[in-house]
């Protein structure tokens, strides 16, 4: 089989198989490694070490596969063009592509393999890997040789069709493939809606993210305390982060997904936050095992919780914080203590001083200091 008729039928079956977006391109070192080191120099990777310790593997998508010719970039939407409801003071709002049913690495994980099955049918000694977030890949930059879309001034992916709500994957093939030309243009010109927008300043210039101010990474990555002086701007998130997205001219039209498993769940959209804290680590698991949320971990939703209560100052909230102050682990103390604090009421010192009485932990012995100064 050509090059030209092996793509048409990996680009039929891709579609088939609810991919909207796909493009090939040829298996070359990306154009933006230097940006790379420039930006892990910079220190705005955080926590996120897996990055520098996987740094040369970045380098060559030959570290993913051996022998690779060809990269088949995919792109699957979920639900942009969904209404997201607003908190009730009590309540946190999740990034929509985490509001469905499963975890979206699963779902695509599976259907990448359903296109290697097809590549292996079509060539019976073809070699092929599928990659969804885990590999050293810098997906952004073959998705843009692969003529899918632009970088935009939020370091997202962005397609004139599917605006920026899309998942990428990549399947990796030492197949030769025709190749689809590179997306050559910047359709974000002047505009710098998605930067003015940002509420931690996450950005230190366009096309630049530091991720240690990103409410996503915060929230999801961060597995120590959320610096005080970024709290305030966390708002009502708990997991993730949409705000960039949702004032890009681009998503205005977000197209609706074809997935069911991707529609919003009506308790994660959004999401309550008292019950959270009378969960113990098996009902976390049973609850939130298959979905994006796990990667939080019990711990980090509950610091993110307590954060956007303390944010939101709602009265309901109190017990719930009150719990948390009392929770086996000392980053949800810390954070409740913080949140209980927002409050400047005589109930919520009144827990303060109870615990501060038996609290062992220097970092939570802070955080109640500081509250109690703040109330």
């Amino acid at each position: 089989m050509s090059p030209v008729d092996l793509t048409k039928r990996i680009k039929r079956h891709a579609a088939e198989l609810g991919f909207q977006l796909c493009g090939i391109c040829p298996a070359t070192p990306p154009p933006g490694i230097a940006r790379l080191d420039e930006w892990l120099a910079s220190g705005y990777a955080g926590q996120m070490h897996y990055i520098a310790d996987r740094r040369e593997a970045y380098t060559d998508p030959g570290h993913v596969l051996d022998g690779v010719r060809s990269l088949v970039m995919l792109g699957m939407s979920y639900d942009g063009s969904s209404q997201i409801h607003n908190t009730n003071g009590t309540q946190g709002r999740v990034a929509r592509y985490a509001t469905g049913t499963i975890d979206y690495h699963d779902l695509v994980r599976d259907r990448l393999h359903l296109l290697a099955d097809t590549m292996r049918e079509l060539v019976p000694n073809a070699k092929t890997r599928g990659v969804v977030d885990t590999a050293p890949l810098l997906e952004r930059e073959f998705a843009q040789l692969a003529g899918l879309g632009w970088v935009g001034k939020n370091t997202l992916l962005l397609s004139k069709q599917a605006g920026s709500y899309f998942f990428l994957a990549a399947l990796l093939t030492d197949e030769l493939l025709d190749f689809d030309v590179p997306f050559q243009a910047d359709h974000c010109g002047t505009c710098t809606a998605c930067l003015d927008a940002c509420p931690t300043d996450a950005f230190p210039q366009p096309f630049v993210l530091d991720a240690t101010r990103c409410i996503s990474y915060l929230t999801i990555e961060l597995r120590d305390a959320v610096h005080i002086q970024l709290r305030e701007g966390v708002g009502d998130w708990v997991f993730g982060c949409d705000i960039c997205q949702e004032v890009c001219p681009w998503n205005r039209d977000a197209p609706a997904s074809e997935e069911p498993s991707f529609s919003p769940q009506a308790d994660l959209n959004p999401l309550d936050l008292p019950p959270l804290f009378d969960m113990d680590e098996s009902e976390f698991r049973r609850r939130f095992r298959h979905t994006p949320l796990w990667r939080a971990h019990r711990r980090g939703l509950l610091r993110s919780a307590a954060i956007a209560l303390g944010n939101q100052g709602d009265l309901k909230a109190l017990p719930a914080l009150s719990t948390g102050l009392n929770d086996a682990e000392a980053l949800v103390r810390g954070a409740s203590a913080w949140a209980l604090g927002q409050f400047k009421l005589t109930e919520a010192r009144d827990r303060l001083h109870e615990r501060q009485g038996l609290e062992s932990d220097e970092y939570v012995r802070d955080e109640i200091r500081l509250a109690l100064k703040q109330s």
